[in-house]
């Protein structure tokens, strides 16, 4: 280094050199130099093993093990070679199925936990049993298992460390297999759970647990499905479901929860849309102390209007609602979230038809809390047009609306609808409106 420069200073491809200089120097402890390596995929880490001799090895020291569509001859050898006996983290991803599967989950498992392995990730299509040591490691403090085994009713469970797990698409033996892994997970702090096959009972009761996904959907396409689902988690504080609506979802108590996120699907089994209506409007009782909920019933349709009407649950505590639903839902969270700051509304359908406006007394939210209001897909029809001026007339510390319009409106209408919007009354002097295209 010249005297007088800065690290810092000169070209991009100076400071690069002085970089590789300093961490091929001796001044650069392999310690370090490992630590480095451990933020790459191990073929990247193995691969500096030809810069010289002093790096040969080098990789068989990093304390991340992170495999990616590698063969199984190839995760073998690394494993045979690798020196460290204490892992922090052990993850291997096969994307591709069909060709070279992997078939040593046994052998994976017990290499992580006789080295002491404190996350493990693994994504490859397995049909064995997990194995016993993966299900009693003392180090362990995540697990995210996707595709690869087969969960057992009878497996002994004991991960007196682990605090995050992730169970997505495995197959499980018997109802009694999740609450059977819950139950020997004494710390445990967040769980997902991922299903594309169906379950008859899906119970998750834990003492501990703060933070719980439930996705029987598969990725928005009707996968797994769930008949019965039973929540008793007293400490939850977040909670995001995506399922098909049925009745028989029951919720314990939910004092600690802050924030949900829910989309629910209709069940098309299901032709007494007035049970459907009122378990529903029930479930969704559950989430009465959240601060903060994002609800899509895009595909809950069938709800009937005296149910609907005669729905009083006071949301108290909630903030923020982002609402996705028949804009019949609308003035109820209005009327029934007297603390409302934020909303975010859509109507799936665009059409907003069932608006009905709230009654001549305007909520305590709009008078008197509601600072952000944004409105998405926004077509200019009449009743949009009356929800957005009705916000604006009686939102009275109303800081920002933000419209977002269809990009399928010509020009035209485009402009009109901008037009005729501008020249709404607004309440609040502070207020901006803003467009934008969808």
């Amino acid at each position: 280094m010249a005297p007088g420069s800065n690290f810092a200073g000169g070209s991009t491809a100076e400071g690069g050199e002085i970089r590789c200089r300093l961490i091929g120097s001796p001044i650069c402890p392999d310690s370090v130099i490992c630590q480095i390596l451990s933020f790459l995929s191990t073929h990247e880490s193995v691969a500096t093993s030809i810069l010289s001799r002093r790096w040969r090895y080098l990789w068989s020291y990093v304390p991340n093990l992170l495999f990616h569509n590698e063969n199984q001859g190839t995760i073998d050898r690394v494993l045979s070679l690798h020196k460290l006996q204490i892992i922090n983290s052990f993850r291997i991803r096969k994307n591709d199925w069909e060709n070279d599967q992997l078939d040593s989950l046994d052998a994976f498992a017990a290499f992580a936990v006789g080295r002491n392995v404190h996350k493990i990730d693994l994504y490859f299509y397995c049909e064995e049993p997990l194995p016993r040591c993966l299900l009693t490691c003392k180090t362990l403090v995540f697990l995210s298992l996707n595709c690869c085994g087969l969960v057992v009713a009878s497996s002994v469970v004991c991960l007196p460390r682990l605090k995050i797990l992730h169970l997505i698409n495995l197959d499980y033996e018997a109802d009694e297999c999740i609450p059977n892994l819950i139950s020997g997970c004494p710390v445990l702090e967040e769980l997902t759970i991922k299903s594309d096959s169906d379950m008859d009972y899906c119970n998750v009761s834990s003492p501990t647990i703060k933070k719980l996904f439930l996705d029987f959907m598969n990725d928005g396409y009707y996968g797994g499905r769930t008949n019965r689902l039973e929540i008793n988690i007293p400490s939850l504080e977040y909670l995001k479901i995506h399922d098909s609506f049925r009745e028989n979802i029951k919720c314990g108590v939910l004092t600690s929860l802050t924030e949900a996120n829910i989309i629910l699907y209709r069940d098309d089994t299901k032709e007494d849309h007035y049970l459907y209506s009122r378990s529903l409007l029930e479930f969704l009782d559950n989430f009465c102390n959240v601060r903060c909920l994002e609800l899509n019933l895009t595909y809950c349709t069938k709800i009937i209007d005296s149910v609907l009407s005669a729905w009083t649950t006071k949301f108290h505590n909630l903030t923020k609602l982002e609402l996705t639903a028949d804009c019949r839902f609308l003035p109820k969270f209005l009327e029934n979230a007297d603390n409302l700051e934020i909303l975010i509304f859509s109507e799936p359908n665009e059409k907003m038809k069932n608006w009905k406006e709230p009654p001549q007394q305007v909520p305590a939210c709009v008078l008197s809390h509601l600072r952000i209001v944004k409105l998405v897909w926004i077509c200019g029809n009449d009743q949009e047009l009356e929800i957005i001026k009705y916000l604006l007339r009686n939102a009275k510390v109303l800081e920002m609306m933000e419209i977002t319009y269809s990009l399928y409106l010509d020009s035209d209408k485009i402009i009109d609808m901008l037009m005729n919007i501008s020249r709404f009354q607004r309440g609040s002097a502070a207020c901006e409106v803003a467009f934008f295209p969808a």
